[in-house]
């Protein structure tokens, strides 16, 4: 898989969207690519306020609030490539692509690999190259995507697939849900020093409105317990919660998604 640096002149600016939606707007100055644009109001702002051309469109999955934009984004630029899941029903993209994939985008000199990672949705993908993962709604920061379409052991086998990247890649996912997964976490995770240090960080960051994203593979090693549910101190903690210990890894899993659902 693709992961050289990120190229020096590279700028990735969070486009807040919605009441907690970053677009990811990746940059040299001249040209610019967007992942899931939700809206294309700020996009379109946030493109013009910098003399930015459009260049491309990266979806990771069908849901409006990562899709609806596209077609004023076309619009205004028509021979913008549009590169998202396959399946024909996202209306707008015009290259479908799937796992082990590459996306070329030569204006900014990226490649990115493509990882499905169905769970949030069936045709959930995400795109990882130069030491960045754009997850959409797969992974959060010590959180991961409701199971809307997705069984336990689908969502289970995709956040393996990217425990397994370099622990220095740098994940930019979708919400600034942080806040609300750290409560959950230290509700389920009540012993983890690092979990609490990131708390502590968290509040700091959200208190001067400032994004807690992009986030890491490492870190989310250390405090998401999604990534952490096989553990035994996980398992007892769940045991305590539900009054039964999880037979396996993927009953843990769903033991850990469905307490979220409810929290």
């Amino acid at each position: 898989m693709t992961n050289h640096t990120m190229p020096q002149d590279l700028t990735i600016y969070p486009i807040p969207a919605f009441t907690d939606n970053y677009i990811w707007c990746l940059h040299d100055g001249t040209n610019a690519v967007v992942v899931d644009p939700g809206d294309a109001q700020p996009v379109m702002a946030y493109l013009n306020e910098h003399s930015l051309t459009l260049s491309a469109i990266l979806i990771t999955h069908h849901h409006h609030d990562h899709t609806g934009g596209i077609a004023r984004l076309v619009t205004a630029n028509p021979s913008v490539p549009v590169i998202g899941p396959r399946g024909n029903h996202i209306r707008g993209i015009t290259k479908s692509v799937a796992q082990g994939d590459t996306v070329h985008l030569p204006v900014l000199s990226l490649t990115f690999s493509v990882i499905e990672t169905p769970g949030h949705t069936l045709d959930h993908i995400a795109f990882y190259g130069h030491g960045a993962l754009f997850c959409g709604d797969t992974l959060f920061a010590a959180g991961c995507g409701r199971l809307f379409e997705g069984a336990p052991e689908q969502m289970l086998h995709s956040l393996n697939k990217l425990k397994r990247l370099p622990e220095d890649t740098k994940v930019y996912c979708t919400h600034e849900y942080t806040q609300a997964n750290v409560a959950f976490a230290k509700a389920v995770d009540t012993d983890n020093p690092q979990l609490q240090a990131y708390s502590d960080w968290v509040d700091t960051q959200r208190e001067q409105a400032l994004p807690t994203l992009p986030s890491t593979i490492k870190t989310q090693l250390d405090v998401n317990p999604f990534l952490r549910s096989h553990r035994d101190d996980i398992q007892a903690s769940l045991a305590r919660h539900w009054g039964e210990t999880p037979a396996n890894d993927i009953a843990a899993f769903a033991a850990v998604r469905r307490w979220k659902d409810e929290f």
